[in-house]
C-alpha cells in the first residue's frame, strides 16, 4: 500500500508540473484572471480548492511543531496547491520506517 500511495502521489506531483508549466507557456495567470473572474464556476472552484488547501494545512500543522515549519508549508500550500501538497505527502511516506505502519503517516 506503501508504495501504491507513492506512486499516486508521484503521479499528482508530476501531473500538476506539467500542467502548470503547459498552462503558463499558453497564458499567464495575469492574463488570464479576467475572464476567469467573470466566470462564477471558476471563482467557486478556487474558493474551493483554498478551503481544500487550508483543511489540507491544518493536518500539516498536527505534523509539524515548529513555527517555521509550518509558515514554510502554509506559503508553499497557498502559492502551489497540490504541487505542495502532495510532495509533503510523499516526504511523510519516505519518512516511514519499513516497520511501522502507514497509519503512522497521518498521525506522528
Amino acid at each position: 500500500m506503501k508504495k501504491l500511495l507513492q506512486i499516486l502521489f508521484l503521479v499528482i506531483f508530476v501531473w500538476m508540473i506539467v500542467m502548470t508549466t503547459r498552462t503558463c507557456m499558453e497564458i499567464s495567470l495575469w492574463d488570464a484572471w479576467p475572464s476567469y473572474k467573470a466566470n462564477p464556476w471558476a471563482i467557486a472552484t478556487l474558493w474551493d480548492a483554498y478551503f481544500g488547501f487550508l483543511t489540507f494545512f491544518i493536518w500539516v500543522c498536527f505534523k509539524e511543531s515548529r513555527l517555521a515549519m509550518r509558515v514554510l508549508w502554509f506559503v508553499l500550500i497557498m502559492g502551489l496547491g497540490n504541487i505542495a501538497m502532495s510532495f509533503y505527502v510523499l516526504l511523510q511516506l519516505h519518512k516511514l520506517k519499513p516497520d511501522e505502519p502507514l497509519s503512522k503517516v497521518l498521525t506522528a
